[in-house]
């Protein structure tokens, strides 16, 4: 479901269909660390491991869209399954590995994104 996800998010970004998921973003601005962000509600890293889909995540009314996680060379992550539910600790267990295409293909695909959180 996760590629499946990214793969349409992908495919569609830049293009008419992206206003299908496209929100406006709430202003309701904050400052830390000297950095300022459109509002408090920001997309964590994990989910756009490669940058792929920078535009499109930006385009959902986030205030700030973290990507990665990335490592020098890319990495295929560990063998599947990798990731385990333990139900009666409503709980999952995370050992993907980073999987990811490296930094190369991490630093060419931030470069082509043209999302920008408006100040």
């Amino acid at each position: 479901a996760h590629d499946l996800t990214m793969d349409m998010l992908a495919r569609g970004q830049g293009t008419p269909l992206q206003w299908a998921w496209c929100n406006e973003t709430v202003h309701d601005p904050v400052e830390l660390a000297g950095l300022r962000f459109p509002n408090r509600v920001g997309l964590a890293a994990g989910l756009d491991k490669n940058a792929r889909c920078i535009d499109a995540l930006g385009a959902m009314g986030f205030g700030f869209v973290e990507v990665g996680t990335v490592t020098p060379k890319g990495q295929p992550g560990n063998p599947k399954p990798r990731m385990f539910r333990l139900p009666e600790a409503r709980a999952l267990i995370n050992r993907l590995g980073f999987n990811n295409d490296g930094l190369d293909a991490f630093v060419h695909n931030v470069q082509q994104a043209k999302f920008r959180t408006k100040q």
